[in-house]
Formats: structure tokens, sequence, C-alpha cells
């Protein structure tokens, strides 16, 4: 799958190009469901990701893009359900998730692609 960081707010997989947050579970692509979480944004500033909203968990690594400056956060209960589901977590800037998602197994990995912030 080949993704890359077109510009802020725009993300582009496979040639298609989105603008707005994605999640990758086995080569299928969907729209994060991020309502969920908004209840956590006045406590980080910016709404998170955390696990109550769906996360593709059915992989062996985890690729979360936090964004084209980096700045989205990651509750620590991601982290934790991460490590009790012994699932890799990998938390990277977007451009840099993006390449890691080029070079993986989609088999085995999974993606939550943030295009903002």
């Amino acid at each position: 799958m080949k993704a890359r960081l077109v510009e802020f707010g725009l993300v582009e997989i496979n040639g298609k190009t989105y603008d707005y947050d994605v999640l990758i579970e086995r080569g299928r692509i969907s729209r994060r469901r991020k309502k969920a979480s908004k209840p956590q944004r006045d406590r980080y500033g910016h709404t998170p990701l955390t696990t109550a909203e769906p996360l593709p968990w059915h992989c062996h690594r985890l690729i979360v893009g936090t964004g084209a400056e980096g700045r989205l956060p990651v509750a620590p209960d991601v982290i934790e359900e991460a490590r009790r589901r012994g699932v890799e977590l990998l938390v990277l800037p977007t451009s840099e998730a993006c390449a890691r998602l080029s070079d993986a197994d989609l088999d085995e990995t999974a993606a939550v692609i943030h295009v903002t912030c």
C-alpha cells in the first residue's frame, strides 16, 4: 500500500486522496469515527485517540500517524490496550507513519492516520 502525506489536511493512499482521518485494517480504508473520543477534547486541547472509538486491533502492529506536526494526542488507554493485546504500537508523525505503512505487510499491520495538526 502506497501512502504519503500530501500536505496539511491531505493524505494519499494508493492514488486516492483523503481529507479526513482514516483507519486501515487488512488493506481496507475507512473513515476514523472519533465522536466517542470528543468528550476528552478539553483535557488534551484536541480530540485524542482513545479506546472509546473503534480501533483496528486485529493486527500485530498498529501504526498511528499523529498528524502533519505530530500533535494528535494518544491517550494512555490506547497504549495500555495495545500492550494488553500484544500489539506493537508505533506512534509517529503522519509522514513517517505513511512511509512505514508503505513498507508494511497489511496482513499484520493496521493504521490510524490523522491528516491535520
